[in-house]
């Protein structure tokens, strides 16, 4: 099953410990597996765009949809066997304990709501 893993900082999160924190080793051991299927940073919340459609026309606003403190910063998508393996995976991400992480699963083919195509 694919999840989608939304990284985002929490500013009343623990420090960061260089000691325990390597991203690059969460990143090798996770792709050497084949659990982490693709992810990346995102630039700063300054540099997003929100796009919106009311009434036919196309509203265009520099920044984030919502005001808040905690904003996602990367992303993960992860394939795994179930959720308890996700949350494994996810808990040993470094931001799990310097940020916040959100584990979401893809739609199925076989669920009401999933792909048609």
């Amino acid at each position: 099953m694919r999840y989608m893993m939304f990284v985002a900082i929490d500013p009343e999160a623990e420090l960061d410990d260089p000691d325990e924190d390597n991203i690059d080793e969460w990143v090798a051991r996770h792709d050497a597996s084949g659990a982490r299927v693709i992810g990346d940073r995102l630039r700063p919340v300054d540099d997003a765009t929100t796009v919106r459609r009311r009434n036919g026309k196309v509203l265009v606003t520099d920044g984030p949809f919502a005001e808040s403190r905690e904003w996602i910063v990367g992303f993960d998508i992860l394939e795994c066997a179930d959720l308890d393996e996700a949350i494994e995976i996810a808990s040993q991400h470094p931001m799990a304990r310097g940020g916040r992480l959100e584990l979401r699963p893809f739609w199925t083919d076989e669920e009401p709501g999933g792909s048609t195509a």
